[in-house]
């Protein structure tokens, strides 16, 4: 199982740094695919509603993206925060417009070990591990994170790691936010 989950997350990085520079075109409402992932875990994960606190205004901006893609940052960082968080300990998933309203954030937050600031630059390299030896207790193929920071530039995006030793980590991803054209193309104006 782990060497079909290793195959699948090389493929995945593959196809994503072959599409890095065709910028994705459909609107997507990230506030769905929220929704989609944390009734997955409820239902198919055996997650408890309140091991999920989903935060998510009223009118949430729709984003330029590629549906699967996105879907696959929060699925990827929804297992990071339950592998690594606390047991029973909630995590958070945040989306909201930056403070500009030019971004759309989408942050996880658990409540785990937390990692040491030596480590957090680190952690975007593919098979970079904090702690080698209880990564492999729990899983994972070491590629996640990298995989999540390739489709997040990909949609002209960042990602931000913050932790604190005992308290937990949150790892934020930003995306641009749709204007009238998608990015990279002029809105055409008509003469009359």
């Amino acid at each position: 199982d782990r060497m079909q989950r290793l195959i699948e997350d090389l493929m995945s990085l593959s196809r994503i740094e072959a599409e890095k520079f065709e910028l994705p075109s459909d609107r997507v409402d990230l506030s769905e695919l929220v929704k989609d992932a944390r009734d997955f875990y409820i239902n198919s994960r055996g997650k408890k509603e309140n091991e999920i606190l989903v935060t998510l205004p009223t009118q949430i901006p729709q984003i330029y993206g590629d549906r699967a893609q996105l879907s696959q940052v929060i699925n990827n960082l929804l297992s990071n925060a339950f592998k690594y968080g606390k047991r029973g300990a909630p995590v958070r998933i945040d989306l909201v417009p930056n403070r500009t309203g030019t971004m759309l954030c989408l942050s996880i937050s658990d409540e785990g070990d937390g990692i040491a600031p030596e480590h957090i630059p680190r952690l975007t390299e593919r098979f970079y591990r904090v702690d080698k030896g209880r990564s492999k207790s729990i899983g994972g193929t070491g590629l996640g994170l990298a995989i999540v920071k390739h489709i997040t530039e990909r949609h002209g995006g960042r990602m931000e790691i913050s932790s604190k030793v005992g308290k937990g980590t949150t790892v934020s991803v930003l995306l641009p936010i749709a204007i009238s054209a998608p990015i990279g193309e002029t809105a055409r104006v008509e003469s009359t």
